[in-house]
C-alpha cells in the first residue's frame, strides 16, 4: 500500500524509488517508463505516410495501442504495473489537493475560522442586515436553507444568494456567482467566493467554502460552519410578535430534546455527514474499510430508532432530522455509486423505517423547495473529477427513484 511521499524533497532521497515503489527493480523510475513508453508508442501511431495495420478499422479507436506495440519492447507486466502505479500515484495528489489527508489516506474535514452569532453585540438582530451564500449541490448549505424555510426566515431577514459550482471559472475553490442573475449575485460585487472572502477577509488563508453567513453593514464575516449557522436561525425572529406567525415556526432545539439531540448529533454526524465523505475521499483501503463500516453503523442505527418512533427524536423533528436529511437525499444518488459509501451497492430502500422518515420528512411545508435533486446529484459526478476521470453524467435520479411519492 503506497504511503505518502515526505513533504521536504522527496526526490533527494536515494531510498525514495525503493520506498515508495518496492515492487519495482527496474534502474528507471515508473514515470521514466510510463513517459518512454507513450512517447515509443506515438512513434508507431498511424499516420498517412504509416497508415494502420489492415486488421484495425479506422474509424476503431484504440487509444495508444499500447499493449499491441509497446509490448514488443516492454515486458506487458511492467507496462500493466507502471500505468496503474503511475495513475495511483497521480490521483492521490489530486485527492489530497482536493479533500485534505492524514497519514492513514482518511480525509480529514478542515476547521472553520468564523464562529459569531446573530444576536451578539456584534452582530445585533436586524431584519435585512444578513445575507447567506449557499451552493444547491452542498448538504452543509442545505441545512441552513431547511432552517430558513422551517424557521419561517424570509429573504426580508436574510437575503439568500445561490452559488454556482463551476471550479473552472473560479479562482480558487468551486463556486462563483453570476452577477446578471439576481438569484445568483452577490450585492457585494464579487465574481467568485474567494474574492468575497478576501474582500471581507484580507488576507485570508483558508478554503472558501460555504454556507457563509455576512454582515453586509459591517462587512464581516458572521459565520460559515453551517451547524453553527443552523442552531442561531433557531432563535431568531427579527422583532415578529404575531402569535400565528410565532407558532408556525419549528423549535429545531426544544429544551425537553436538548441533551437527546447533541447525543444524535454527534453520531449522525461522524457515522453519516462525514462519513460518507470519508468513504469517497478515502487514498487507502484501510481508512475506506473504517469508513464504510462507519456508514453501514449510522445507517442501522438510525433505522433501528426510527422502527420506534417518528423522527430521530422523538414525535417531532428536530435539528438532528434538519442535519440527517441533507445526507440521505444525496444518498442514492452520488454517495452510494460514488462515494461507494457503505458499500456501491446499498440504496435508501433497503432501509425501510428510514424511508418512511424520509417521506415524512420530504411531504413537511417547504422542504422540497430547499434542492434541486437532479443538481445536486450530478454535481459530484461533474466537479469531483479525481472521483470520475471520465466525466460521464449518470441518468438523473428523481424523488421517485429514491422512493419517495
Amino acid at each position: 500500500m503506497l504511503k505518502h511521499p515526505p513533504t521536504k524533497n522527496p526526490t533527494n532521497s536515494t531510498n525514495y524509488r525503493s520506498r515508495y515503489y518496492p515492487h519495482t527493480s527496474s534502474p528507471l523510475s515508473l514515470f521514466t517508463l510510463t513517459i518512454l513508453s507513450i512517447l515509443l508508442l506515438t512513434l508507431f501511431q498511424p499516420t498517412k505516410a504509416f497508415p494502420a495495420p489492415f486488421w484495425i478499422p479506422p474509424e476503431l479507436d484504440k487509444g495508444f495501442n499500447l499493449l499491441e506495440t509497446a509490448s514488443k519492447l516492454v515486458p506487458q507486466g511492467l507496462i500493466v504495473k507502471t500505468a496503474k502505479e503511475g495513475w495511483k500515484f497521480a490521483w492521490q495528489r489530486m485527492m489530497a489537493e482536493l479533500a485534505p489527508q492524514d497519514k492513514s489516506g482518511s480525509y480529514t474535514r478542515p476547521s472553520y475560522s468564523f464562529q459569531g452569532t446573530i444576536g451578539s453585540r456584534e452582530f445585533p438582530e436586524q431584519s435585512g442586515r444578513y445575507h447567506l451564500y449557499v451552493g444547491n449541490p452542498c448538504p452543509w448549505c442545505h441545512r441552513t436553507k431547511l432552517a430558513l424555510k422551517l424557521r419561517g426566515i424570509t429573504d426580508k431577514d436574510i437575503g439568500v444568494t445561490e452559488l454556482i459550482d463551476n471550479p473552472v471559472k473560479a479562482s480558487r475553490g468551486g463556486w462563483i456567482f453570476d452577477n446578471t442573475m439576481k438569484l445568483n449575485r452577490d450585492p457585494l460585487g464579487s465574481n467568485d467566493l474567494r474574492e468575497l472572502y478576501e474582500r471581507l477577509s484580507p488576507n485570508y488563508q483558508g478554503r472558501c467554502t460555504a454556507p457563509i453567513l455576512v454582515d453586509l453593514k459591517s462587512k464581516k464575516i458572521v459565520s460559515n460552519e453551517s451547524s453553527d449557522i443552523v442552531r442561531m436561525m433557531n432563535y431568531l425572529t427579527f422583532g415578529c410578535t404575531d402569535k400565528f406567525q410565532l407558532e408556525k415556526k419549528i423549535d429545531l432545539y426544544p429544551d425537553k430534546f436538548k441533551e437527546t439531540i447533541d447525543e444524535t448529533n454527534i453520531w449522525v454526524y461522524e457515522l453519516l455527514n462525514n462519513g460518507v465523505y470519508k468513504c469517497g475521499f478515502s487514498t487507502q483501503q484501510d481508512a475506506y474499510d473504517k469508513a464504510s463500516s462507519d456508514v453501514r453503523k449510522g445507517l442501522s442505527r438510525a433505522e433501528d430508532i426510527l422502527s420506534r418512533q417518528n423522527f430521530l427524536c422523538g414525535n417531532a423533528f428536530t435539528e438532528s432530522d434538519l442535519r440527517l436529511l441533507p445526507t440521505v437525499l444525496r444518498y442514492d444518488g452520488s454517495y452510494a455509486p460514488l462515494f461507494r459509501a457503505g458499500g456501491a451497492h446499498l440504496r435508501i430502500r433497503d432501509y425501510p423505517h428510514i424511508l418512511a422518515w424520509l417521506q415524512r420528512c420530504w411531504d413537511m411545508e417547504g422542504v422540497q423547495e430547499t434542492i434541486n435533486l437532479d443538481d445536486a446529484t450530478s454535481s459530484y459526478y461533474r466537479q469531483l473529477f479525481p472521483l470520475n476521470a471520465g466525466g460521464l453524467i449518470p441518468t438523473a435520479i428523481t424523488p421517485r427513484d429514491i422512493g419517495l411519492k
